[in-house]
């Protein structure tokens, strides 16, 4: 009799088939770290543009005036510029290291501001230390602290930068003060003195600590706010800097002042109204306020409305200033990222359960970085990066290193940028004593009817007169190996008369006479180049 074979038994779900899922807890441990590297590679990316060519112009024309200075000239008196004292001392750090090591100033800068990027991260690193975090809200911050540091890229080193790279870690140790948290000292101190340094290179800026403390007395009442020792060490630092200015730098207040009243501040700037519709400040505006919205759930945290204040500061100084440029709105923008980040990864912490939370962290975190990333790769970099060589800007800094290395040069052009950081990169040094001629371009606004094209040195302004005469004693003084004219004066055409900035000059003797000696060599699309004759 043949037995009846036996029925087979069901295999259990989880062998019969088995189910991969994303989340699993056989998810390998180093699959996990392998995902953690993968959320720093965006910021890893973007630090890689901030070493790579171009330097930025702005922080390239500091730089160079900064050269100057510790080469020997006056600074506000043969270094004219609109900007407070602070950004040159600063900026004489890398100066004084390429003057007594084998860096060139622009590798110099570049350590400098590899320093101030890792003390930043660092510090924040340090001031999330004995808060509860959870796995995403740990993971997430890990990734997103570094790439928001560089990730304005092309703007790195940009006084709005500067501010904006110590601001974050102000408003997290603001938080802790809020809350009642114990910071040490030192650390205390350390992030006090860095943010109030940023806070002093404008005082725009000073908007955000306004806002942040503001934000600390409604946390914890006036009575604990006003015993807090690190404000008062900031205000005395700014008082203690302004007290400076008159002792070390009288030509800033008696000097400059007045010329930034009279020419630099309507030079260029568009309405407060309509700047907030520019691109820029715009597209900058509307993701704020997009994040702010999140605001209102109760679950956000303290270090979220801290940077929510800070966005909201950056905001104003961007305002203030009404020229709607990139720079201007890079606190806000790295405000505005870190606490959508930091909102997000708390919302995802309360909405999983604990342990599915720990599983997901490394690709949320790896998900809000790509994201954070995708949205700032755009405009400046990394096609400014990738094609610097080929454009005109890079083909300027070719031909200045090939025939005017080294060199003194007077640049006859309204542009910073591509003069800088051509110049820089040539190691050439300018001898205008303005970063360009914006003064020149305040005194000829418009074409008045009738007028001639150039004043005669008697009808000349205060400030006309001084480019006119400072420019041409210097050249005659001590002639530049080159003269670089830019092809645009960057003053309104008058009829069919253009303004020729040789033919201007050229009516002082001292510079006829000298200009003699020199003769076009290089034809350039935006520019024309003049060496001396031996």
């Amino acid at each position: 009799m043949t037995p009846k074979p036996r029925p087979k038994q069901a295999l259990p779900l989880a062998e019969a088939a088995p189910v991969p899922r994303l989340f699993s807890p056989a998810v390998p441990a180093t699959r996990a770290r392998l995902l953690r590297v993968l959320a720093l590679l965006p910021a890893l990316a973007f630090f890689l543009m901030v070493l790579t060519p171009p330097l930025n112009h702005d922080v390239a024309a500091i730089l160079n005036f900064a050269e100057r200075w510790v080469a020997g000239e006056s600074l506000f008196r043969d270094l004219i510029d609109v900007n407070p004292p602070l950004i040159f001392v600063l900026t004489a750090i890398p100066a004084v290291i390429d003057r007594i090591s084998p860096l060139d100033i622009v590798q110099s800068w570049l350590l400098c501001v590899v320093g101030l990027l890792v003390l930043s991260w660092r510090l924040c690193l340090r001031l999330r230390q004995g808060i509860e975090e959870g796995p995403v809200e740990r993971a997430v911050l890990d990734a997103l602290i570094p790439l928001v540091l560089v990730m304005v890229a092309y703007d790195v080193g940009q006084r709005e930068h500067l501010m904006a790279l110590f601001a974050l870690p102000y408003a997290l140790l603001a938080a802790r003060r809020a809350q009642g948290i114990a910071t040490s000292r030192g650390l205390g101190l350390t992030v006090t003195i860095a943010a109030a340094l940023g806070f002093a290179l404008k005082p725009h800026f000073l908007a955000v600590p306004a806002l942040v403390e503001a934000l600390v007395l409604v946390h914890r009442g006036p009575a604990a706010a006003l015993r807090d020792r690190l404000p008062w060490l900031m205000a005395a630092i700014w008082a203690l800097y302004l007290a400076s200015l008159p002792v070390f730098f009288p030509d800033y207040l008696g000097f400059v002042v007045p010329l930034v009243m009279d020419f630099y501040l309507s030079n260029g700037g568009i309405g407060l109204f309509n700047v907030i519709f520019t691109d820029k400040l715009g597209a900058a505006l509307l993701a704020l306020l997009a994040v702010l919205s999140m605001l209102a759930w109760r679950g956000a945290g303290v270090p979220a409305r801290m940077l929510a204040v800070v966005g909201i500061g950056g905001f104003l100084s961007a305002w203030v200033q009404h020229k709607g440029w990139s720079y201007h709105v890079v606190p806000m923008a790295m405000a505005t990222a870190l606490m959508a980040g930091w909102i997000v990864a708390r919302w995802f912490d309360r909405a999983l359960p604990a342990g599915r939370a720990e599983q997901a962290a490394p690709v949320l975190a790896l998900a809000l970085v790509v994201a954070v990333a995708a949205v700032h790769v755009r405009g400046e970099s990394p096609w400014r990066q990738i094609w610097y060589g080929t454009l005109a800007e890079g083909q300027l800094t070719a031909t200045l290193k090939r025939e005017v290395a080294g060199e003194r040069l007077l640049v006859l052009s309204p542009d910073i940028y591509p003069v800088y950081p051509a110049l820089n990169y040539a190691r050439a040094r300018s001898t205008l004593r303005t970063m360009n001629l914006w003064l020149l371009i305040g005194a000829y606004p418009d074409c008045p009817e009738g007028a001639p094209r150039y004043r005669e040195p008697w009808e000349m302004s205060r400030p006309e007169f001084l480019v006119y005469r400072t420019v041409a004693e210097d050249f005659a003084r001590a002639p530049p190996g080159a003269v670089l004219v830019a092809k645009n004066s960057g003053i309104p055409r008058c009829g069919a008369e253009d303004f020729d900035p040789i033919a201007y000059f050229s009516r002082h003797p001292a510079f006829a006479e000298t200009w003699r000696h020199y003769t076009r060599v290089v034809h350039m699309n935006a520019y024309l180049l003049y060496l001396r004759e031996d």
